[in-house]
């Protein structure tokens, strides 16, 4: 995770008395979100089934939480400046608590969708302000091992969440199904609302400027444009005004880029600084993350389609079928950290990358050899790979990417980075998750059309591996290559 840089500083001698709680709290807030983030993966299909939609529900499950998120990020971390980050916190907690009730009682799959977004725009509010804060309250010598917590609390939700959502629907508690997978959140939301209300120090910016509200519209018209004809395209057999949608995503991208640039000219503050795109490393970074975690969320949105769908498993037999995967992420995450990381450098995201595409290729090679007969043991090392190299390939990718921004981009570089993330969460389950839907459609088999599709996922771990060539060798300033 990535945090924007900021004004605000605690003196060194006088360290916040409740440091150590409201980091609990904001750990709290950062699982909720990563929760989210994983349990409609395994959801969806039992979704689809008990509340109607078409192919399409499954999709913007995923999608729709990702685009909000993405969206919302640019601006969250603003909101902060402005109005306060422990007031915004609150707002995010409160509102990410209140939407996923409504996504828990939802009646149609409209409803559920517009709820699923409304929960990705408070969570876009509430996570920056946490990651912010943390960098306010700690003294640089604590610094460090606060962000340290961050990585085994994402590794137990990435190992935990699927499990979890699987045993909640099994479980059927209160006779609520799928919907405890959003009702779970009540008593986790509430309770970090009301002790950052306690517990978390109040910062802002004395001086930020008003939001780019234009900027934050156009960017948000553009991406909707993308992500829904790709969505509904196949359902509706791929109508003219799709492809008119697409194009037309790209003019304003292109119009929100100038007017960006125009803002820039005039001395406002851009919601997104234009000079990062003059900078070859990091615009291939961009590049790079948007083919990785468009080719990462959405195999696991067809995979789990694979597993329910295809071979019949229930929600918890899927969510244990990934725990290979998981635990491969936990193993890789830990080697790059070892210090191969400081040895190689992005090499490490090289390597990440070769071994994630070899063990997409292990799992396409077994799922050919057994059909739809292979079992969890058959699945078991082309998942481990992936996750070993995910693992490898996570670990160093923001700070390397990160490492040839100026000190003054670098919140806008951050937000920036962190938003393309989700963006490629939601692209990726748009396009993967199309392109498999309509490998169905032509009678495929669903063995034949999951491999399909992870060729389609290492072409785009191949981008990643080549990209990787333009970034900056070490994360650290002054490093050989750098």
């Amino acid at each position: 995770m990535t945090v924007s840089a900021t004004a605000a500083t605690i003196p060194e001698a006088q360290p916040y008395r409740w440091r150590w709680i409201a980091l609990f709290v904001i750990l709290a807030a950062e699982v909720m979100d990563l929760l989210d983030a994983l349990i409609t993966t395994i959801a969806a299909p039992t979704i689809q089934r008990e509340l109607g939609g078409d192919n399409s529900l499954i999709q913007w499950l995923t999608a729709g939480y990702a685009l909000a998120m993405a969206v919302g990020l640019i601006t969250g971390g603003r909101l902060g400046d402005l109005y306060g980050r422990k007031r915004m916190f609150v707002i995010g907690a409160f509102g990410f608590t209140a939407a996923s009730l409504l996504c828990g009682i939802s009646g149609s799959p409209e409803m559920l969708i517009v709820f699923r977004v409304l929960q990705g725009l408070f969570g876009a509010v509430m996570i920056p302000q946490g990651l912010g804060l943390i960098k306010e309250m700690f003294p640089p010598n604590e610094i460090g091992k606060a962000f340290a917590a961050f990585g085994p609390i994402m590794t137990i939700s990435s190992v935990g969440g699927p499990v979890l959502a699987g045993w909640l629907i099994d479980a059927d508690l209160f006779g609520t199904g799928w919907r405890m997978i959003f009702l779970i959140n009540l008593p986790l939301g509430l309770a970090a609302a009301f002790a950052a209300m306690k517990f978390l120090p109040e910062f802002r910016l004395s001086n930020a400027t008003k939001l780019d509200l234009v900027g934050m519209l156009l960017v948000s018209v553009a991406a909707f444009l993308l992500i829904f004809p790709v969505i509904q395209g196949q359902e509706l057999d791929w109508p003219a005004w799709t492809f008119v949608s697409m194009a037309a995503s790209i003019v304003v991208f292109a119009v929100f880029g100038r007017y960006e640039a125009a803002r820039v000219r005039k001395g406002k503050d851009p919601l997104v600084t234009p000079g990062l795109f003059r900078k070859r490393a990091f615009t291939s970074g961009l590049i790079a993350g948007l083919a990785f975690f468009s080719g990462m969320v959405g195999f696991g949105v067809v995979f789990n389609l694979f597993t329910q769908a295809g071979l019949g498993w229930d929600p918890l037999q899927a969510g244990l079928a990934g725990l290979p995967q998981a635990v491969g992420g936990v193993i890789g995450f830990g080697i790059a950290m070892s210090g191969l990381q400081a040895k190689l450098g992005r090499g490490v995201m090289q390597i990440g990358a070769v071994v994630m595409a070899a063990g997409a290729g292990v799992l396409a090679l077994f799922i050919h050899l057994y059909g739809m007969q292979i079992g969890y043991w058959q699945l078991a090392p082309g998942l481990a790979l992936v996750g070993i190299g995910m693992g490898l390939t996570m670990a160093p990718f923001f700070d390397i990417i990160l490492a040839g921004v100026e000190p003054h981009e670098s919140g806008s570089a951050s937000g920036t980075l962190t938003a393309v993330q989700q963006l490629g969460g939601a692209l990726g389950a748009a396009v993967l998750g199309t392109l498999f839907f309509n490998l169905l459609k032509s009678q495929m088999a669903f063995s034949d059309a999951l491999q399909l599709t992870i060729l389609v996922e290492i072409g785009l771990l191949a981008a990643t591996f080549a990209l990787s060539f333009l970034l900056p060798k070490f994360a650290r300033p002054g490093a050989d290559g750098h």
